[in-house]
């Protein structure tokens, strides 16, 4: 009870938002020798990009000068990348190209040289798979450099490195693992790492992900869990991130939490969790 009354609280508090304000915005830095990425994150919670986060990625990433390169092996449908390039042209980016990951040099050529990288939704899984060895590397390094990166649906999910997969493990097939919140369900895997510091859920509230994300950021404490609804996103830049959208975003902070109970299979418990409900404008600043 102590909990379910603690997390019912914090949520009206947003202990860790600042108040709504635009996130400054600039052409990438070229040839960036600092240890603080330089680039941004476009994380897009799924069920639509609207024109407005279009906008600010190409705003960011140089304009009718940007270089878009689209990645959208996440999908089985042969057009998703097709279809992608030519929404981000309708938006005015410039140079929009799809890479093709069986010709490994060919796609990093067009990494090296992108201001935007993007990836369409589908399953994070086959996407990660897809990127091979070299690629998660070269797109780490743009992002430290100064491109915009972002995804939506599971283009989002592959941002943390802490990636949720989205299969659960139980003993029981008629809960799916996810009717309570309970230590080693949530199936995880490495993501592209983009993000360190959260783990990265979509499609949020449209699906009631929360006991997903819950019991993920109970499994890891250290990460802030962040769940983006659809047709939301954030617009992230070092460890700290402006909402963009027409809906929520939650953010599970765990880090001070006490009593933390996450033996496998058993119902989680913890003392002390900070939720942030967020909207349109608002900021997080970790």
């Amino acid at each position: 009870m102590r909990l379910c009354s603690l997390l019912f609280a914090l949520v009206f508090l947003l202990p860790g938002c600042v108040a709504p304000a635009s996130l400054a915005v600039g052409p990438p830095a070229e040839n960036a020798t600092t240890s603080t990425p330089q680039g941004w994150l476009l994380i897009v919670g799924g069920g639509g990009t609207t024109d407005d986060m279009y906008a600010r990625a190409i705003s960011l990433g140089g304009g009718a000068a940007s270089k878009v390169v689209v990645f959208p092996q996440a999908s089985e449908l042969p057009d998703t990348g097709d279809s992608s390039a030519a929404v981000w042209r309708d938006n005015g980016a410039g140079e929009v190209n799809v890479a093709d990951t069986k010709d490994e040099a060919a796609a990093l050529k067009l990494v090296e040289s992108a201001s935007i990288i993007w990836f369409p939704g589908g399953v994070q899984s086959r996407l990660m798979s897809a990127l091979g060895a070299k690629l998660p590397e070269a797109i780490r390094t743009r992002y430290r450099q100064g491109a915009v990166v972002g995804g939506t649906s599971a283009g989002a999910a592959v941002m943390s490195g802490v990636m949720l997969t989205g299969d659960v493990e139980s003993d029981s097939p008629d809960d799916g693992g996810l009717t309570f919140v309970r230590s080693s369900t949530v199936v995880t895997a490495r993501g592209l790492g983009l993000v360190e510091w959260a783990v990265i859920d979509q499609h949020f509230i449209r699906r009631r992900r929360f006991n997903r994300l819950l019991s993920v950021v109970l499994d890891h404490p250290r990460l802030v869990g962040i769940g983006i609804d659809e047709r939301t996103a954030i617009l992230v830049h070092d460890r700290s991130f402006e909402v963009i959208g027409e809906s929520n975003v939650l953010v599970i902070d765990a880090r001070d939490a006490d009593e933390i109970q996450a033996k496998k299979g058993l119902r989680s418990t913890a003392t002390g969790i900070k939720l942030d409900l967020l909207g349109h404008g608002m900021r997080f600043d970790l």
